[in-house]
């Protein structure tokens, strides 16, 4: 074999490999923020895991659908969704008005707030203390607009936006910024381990998650209707004890059937 047949073999091979994958493409595509613990993170062997991941995981099942999830930066979610990228988007998604006009969402199954952490040893002690400070939020996240929103009333000073909860968390650890702003699950859940961190304040917003879908997507009320099953089986009320030590009440939204929500 001459060195270039040899070399149209190795082309032809590849070749025949990449279709192969191609046509075991996964049935459902998931878009997700990986690295938002408790939400959707890597394990120590490499594994995506996580809260959503094991619910979106047991929703295929049920569909009787294969899941493969794409790492995506929190604010390239909405884009993906639309333009058909991925057929899920996760990653502790609130529900708003405003991004009703744009997509649709399943019903809810988690009741949240935002949260102040910052270093255990800085003296701060909640929001109230923030004045002149710099503070860190994730780019287009709710908390990114609570602080937006809020920034005069608190005298906030210079405003920086990470593109998830790991980077901002390096930063804050490293005195870069004074203050995060984000979910308050995902913070308790990371500071439980880290002394040097604390959350010291609820910041009431009323949010509640789901699952983000292209607006009129059918897929998003199929998956409802899968919700519903699940938390009337207690499985979603069991994903929260084993993913936060901790039982779900039963007026939340973990244990509750809502309504799908309705497009603006």
């Amino acid at each position: 074999m001459t060195l270039a047949s040899a070399f149209k073999t190795i082309l032809l091979s590849a070749a025949c490999a990449l279709a192969g994958v191609a046509g075991h493409a996964a049935d459902l595509t998931v878009g997700a923020n990986i690295g938002n613990v408790p939400w959707e993170f890597e394990s120590a062997d490499g594994k995506v895991v996580g809260f959503e991941v094991d619910l979106v995981n047991e929703i295929g099942k049920r569909l009787g659908k294969s899941v493969e999830f794409v790492n995506t930066p929190f604010n390239g979610l909405f884009s993906a969704v639309q333009s058909g990228r991925i057929n899920i988007g996760i990653s502790s998604i609130t529900i708003t008005d405003k991004r009703l006009e744009s997509v649709a969402f399943a019903q809810p199954y988690y009741d949240s707030d935002q949260s102040l952490t910052v270093a255990a040893a800085s003296g701060i002690e909640g929001l109230s203390q923030m004045e002149g400070k710099t503070i860190g939020v994730d780019t287009g996240s709710t908390g990114d607009m609570w602080v937006d929103k809020n920034k005069a009333d608190y005298k906030f000073g210079e405003v920086r936006r990470f593109e998830g909860l790991s980077p901002a968390m390096l930063d804050l650890a490293a005195g870069r910024i004074d203050g995060y702003v984000s979910d308050i699950p995902a913070l308790l859940y990371y500071v439980k381990d880290k002394p040097d961190l604390k959350v010291v304040e609820r910041i009431p917003t009323g949010e509640k998650y789901s699952m983000m879908f292209n607006k009129g997507d059918p897929l998003a009320a199929e998956v409802n209707a899968v919700i519903t099953t699940l938390k009337g089986e207690g499985f979603i009320a069991k994903l929260h004890e084993t993913w936060f030590g901790a039982k779900a009440e039963d007026a939340t939204s973990t244990v509750a059937v809502f309504d799908m929500p309705a497009s603006k």
